[in-house]
């Protein structure tokens, strides 16, 4: 066989383009909207009061002031694994690189983990089943399982599914906006609640603000996900822009609707007690629907289609960044006949089923620490991102490109950078659970050190055409 045919042979194919404006708009919408609004609307009333809105309008600016600098660096480098591509690009250390790559993963394997134990939950009280924890367990990895098989099948079929689930999604938090005008044109809605700050005695009104965004900003991540699928977007450069800024325009609105109808209808004091903030809104405003036979099932499409698209976001981002050789070559694989990132696909369900493990065995506000740790991770890497970006402007192209105005990576850099500080009242357990994550990634980065110098001494000892 000659070393071209060989060669040919060892080439991988190319990601499916399959995802054009209107894949990508649900695809930005459907990672945004989730687990986060569904569970954490009454925990971010508790720190302002009736004023809930303010913190996701907050969250919003922050996010919408760090997609610019996602879409300059999604047009000017259209591949996939997003942040730790455009680290490496910046600031070419393998080490950052290593740690922002793990970071994003971690933080949407969490995300995915902590989504399919809801979904588990809420199976659980949909059918009314008395069923044990371990139990429970089993229907969470059994959930995992099949978002890996339906990952596996293609992109094509997940955006499919993601289609379906978000327009699910939608309904129940429409449902949510349209019960609270129902409620507030019928009188039985208290607009002066909208407003109002109730914070706690110790607290100032900043203070608390900033402590309910780190909460909030959880309900706003999922933007950047969006651009590990530049490999499978048809005309990236072109799509990205509009798309992204109007699918977070889309779910801003969303949230402080739904965040201003659920003041106004429940007192602020009963939102932060249920667990199920949004049901507590629609039973109020609406006693004659019977939600609770329908809205867990509304919540496990909605949680399921988060865990979805993260799990689909993170082989997708070990994939390009095994092709960058910060991971090994194995995690890059793609199958020859469904052209997706089968290795890849098998290590981020194997490092979900662990985590599934984990949460089954958390405590009652593991969906608040994992989310508000989610967060954290993020904002980190968005602050890395926004000075990425002005690194990176020495690094000219040809061909043209989306450009965020100059100010704007700055400010996003240094918001960013605040909401991660212990100034903003963040609960310490994030910051533990952060460095734990931390911490195994380095050890991970450690190993991966290793096993590429093993592989470069081997193919240095025999010579390997691809090194001559």
């Amino acid at each position: 066989m000659s070393e071209t045919s060989a060669a040919s042979e060892q080439q991988q194919p190319e990601l499916r383009r399959v995802m054009g404006p209107k894949l990508l708009l649900l695809f930005i919408v459907g990672d945004i909207l989730g687990t986060g609004v569904y569970a954490l609307t009454g925990q971010v009333a508790g720190e302002v009061g009736g004023a809930a809105w303010l913190p996701f309008l907050v969250a919003f600016a922050i996010a919408m002031v760090t997609a610019f600098s996602y879409l300059e660096l999604v047009t000017k480098y259209p591949q996939a694994a997003g942040a730790a591509l455009y680290t490496h690009k910046a600031f070419g250390l393998h080490f950052v690189t290593f740690l922002v790559c793990f970071t994003v993963m971690c933080s949407g394997i969490t995300s995915a983990s902590t989504a399919a134990k809801t979904v588990a939950d809420n199976f659980a009280v949909g059918f009314d089943l008395d069923i044990s924890d371990n139990v429970l367990m089993l229907i969470a990895l059994l959930f995992m399982a099949i978002v890996a098989a339906v990952n596996f099948r293609g992109v094509a079929e997940s955006v499919k599914a993601n289609v379906v689930l978000t327009m699910i999604e939608l309904s129940g938090l429409l449902l949510v906006i349209m019960v609270g005008f129902w409620a507030m044109a019928g009188g039985d809605a208290d607009f002066s609640r909208v407003v109002a700050f109730d914070t706690a005695e110790d607290k100032s009104v900043f203070l608390s603000v900033t402590a309910a965004t780190s909460l909030a900003f959880f309900a706003m991540v999922g933007f950047e996900d969006s651009v590990n699928m530049a490999e499978e977007t048809h005309d990236p450069a072109r799509t990205f822009p509009k798309i992204m800024l109007t699918g977070l325009t889309i779910t801003g609105i969303i949230y402080i609707l739904v965040s201003i109808c659920a003041v106004a209808v429940v007192p602020v004091g009963v939102l932060t007690e249920s667990p199920t903030p949004l049901v507590e809104v629609v039973q109020r405003g609406a006693p004659d629907i019977p939600i609770d036979d329908i809205f867990p099932f509304i919540t496990i499409f909605a949680v399921a289609n988060s865990a979805l698209i993260n799990m689909l976001m993170a082989s997708r981002l070990l994939y390009g960044m095994a092709n960058q050789a910060v991971l090994p070559p194995f995690l890059g694989k793609v199958h020859r006949t469904r052209r997706t990132p089968w290795a890849s696909i098998l290590f981020t369900t194997a490092i979900a089923f662990g985590l599934i493990i984990y949460v089954s065995n958390a405590s009652d506000d593991a969906v608040s620490v994992l989310g508000g740790t989610t967060a954290l991770l993020l904002l980190g890497v968005f602050t890395v991102v926004n000075i990425a970006v002005l690194v990176l402007r020495r690094d000219t192209l040809d061909r043209q490109h989306f450009r965020a105005p100059t100010a704007l990576p700055i400010i996003g850099a240094i918001a960013c950078a605040f909401f991660v500080t212990p100034y903003t009242d963040r609960d310490g357990e994030q910051y533990e659970v952060a460095g734990l994550l931390l911490a195994v990634g380095v050890v991970l980065w450690v190993i991966t050190w290793l096993v590429n110098r093993a592989i470069r001494a081997q193919r240095t000892y025999f010579k390997d055409p691809t090194d001559l």
